[in-house]
């Protein structure tokens, strides 16, 4: 394809988006209905489309409107390029700018903070006040695409071995210093999973944060765990190769459907860890990963900046009340709970935990720790708790 064929692609796929096709479907039908792409052109229509994405306000206001076209005549504008190389007019190509555009173009408007930093106007004052001197910059990176990490598996390599096999099959990384297992590739992504590194267990595809946030666990081998929030089980993974795989990891998810791949993920890094439907009993550690606005990770899944909604959010922080509440009771005498969001807002995380911690006396707060993008990887909130010895004291 030529690249003013891509960048037409990307305007239909952005239109389907618009009118509320989720971005991945919209992908994944243009691609169905154009087996002539080939895997080089779908790539990179893709990445014009998650740029578009993640940009949305702020390419929409360079480009003259909320719609396919003018997201990406916006992504071009504060690019630089020359957007008369890619509206062209010929077969398959967006058609020549209009009077209108050439106007535009021609006095480009000035962006509130809000539209040039990509972030709902309802929502801007939120971040603020969470992340404070740092919502500007941790904002602009989240215009931007987020790097690749791998988690080294301890139960099969170490750090340099793991680097070893990636090279001999073309991909480059380097070790990251937010987690002792993160790698970030530099070379190379997208052959990861066809990488016999991959297939055999010694590498997984996990942010690095989210490597951190393990780290960040009193995990010891010999533990009862609960991952009681477990999805697909990236966390649930990383926790057995801290345990040196000698424990016992069980694995919930209200919807199991989301653990449906944990089995196969679990016999290629050579962990045990067991499904459940109704866990039972007391746990030594109890994860609760629970469901959250995603701010953290917009970089990666940047619809969902624009799907959020204060209704939306304000049913978030109910549902993690309630996971909290329903995993508090597994934790045994001594034991930690730990309570995990991939958000930036503090009303999901420090605002949570202080919650808990007034409706469960039972517990005494252990730690509270944030990552943002400024350090690397995505967004985290981390809450610890530790129940007394003495299980008195109730709700």
């Amino acid at each position: 394809m030529r690249e003013d064929a891509r960048h037409q692609a990307a305007i239909d796929i952005l239109d389907a988006w618009l009118a509320g096709a989720p971005v991945e479907k919209a992908l994944t039908g243009w691609a169905r209905r154009s087996r002539f792409a080939g895997s080089r052109d779908r790539a990179a229509v893709r990445d014009i489309v998650f740029d578009a994405v993640r940009k949305r306000r702020s390419a929409a206001a360079r480009g003259g409107g909320d719609t396919g076209r003018g997201l990406v005549l916006g992504l071009l504008v504060e690019k630089g390029a020359e957007p008369d190389r890619i509206f062209t007019g010929a077969p398959h190509a967006p058609a020549p700018l209009t009077r209108a555009e050439r106007a535009r173009l021609a006095a480009p408007p000035d962006l509130p903070p809000p539209v040039a930093l990509d972030v709902p106007d309802w929502l801007a004052p939120r971040l603020a006040a969470s992340l404070g001197d740092d919502f500007a910059p941790v904002m602009r990176l989240m215009r931007e695409r987020a790097p690749v990490f791998l988690r080294v598996n301890t139960l099969k390599a170490n750090r340099e071995e793991a680097l070893a096999a990636l090279a001999g099959e073309g991909i480059v990384a380097r070790p990251h210093p937010l987690a002792a297992t993160a790698l970030e590739v530099t070379e190379g992504a997208r052959r990861i999973r066809r990488a016999a590194a991959f297939r055999d267990g010694l590498v997984e595809l996990q942010d690095a944060a989210s490597q951190a946030v393990v780290d960040a666990l009193p995990l010891v081998p010999g533990m009862r765990v609960l991952d009681h929030c477990a999805g697909g089980g990236g966390k649930a993974l990383a926790m057995a190769a801290r345990m040196g795989g000698k424990g016992t990891i069980l694995a919930h998810d209200a919807n199991a459907g989301r653990m449906k791949d944990l089995p196969a993920r679990a016999a290629r890094a050579g962990a045990r860890i067991e499904r459940t439907a109704r866990p039972e009993g007391l746990f030594d550690l109890v994860l609760a990963d629970a469901p959250c606005s995603g701010s953290g990770a917009w970089r990666r899944s940047p619809e969902g900046k624009w799907r959020l909604t204060p209704e939306r959010l304000e049913a978030l922080r109910r549902l993690q009340d309630r996971i909290l509440d329903e995993a508090a009771p597994f934790v045994a005498p001594g034991g930690h709970l730990a309570h995990v969001t991939c958000s930036l807002l503090e009303e999901e995380n420090r605002q949570r935990a202080e919650s808990f911690l007034a409706r469960h006396r039972e517990f005494a707060p252990e730690a509270n720790r944030r990552w943002t993008p400024l350090e690397g990887g995505d967004g985290f909130g981390l809450a610890l708790f530790r129940r007394k010895a003495d299980r008195g004291g109730g709700r």
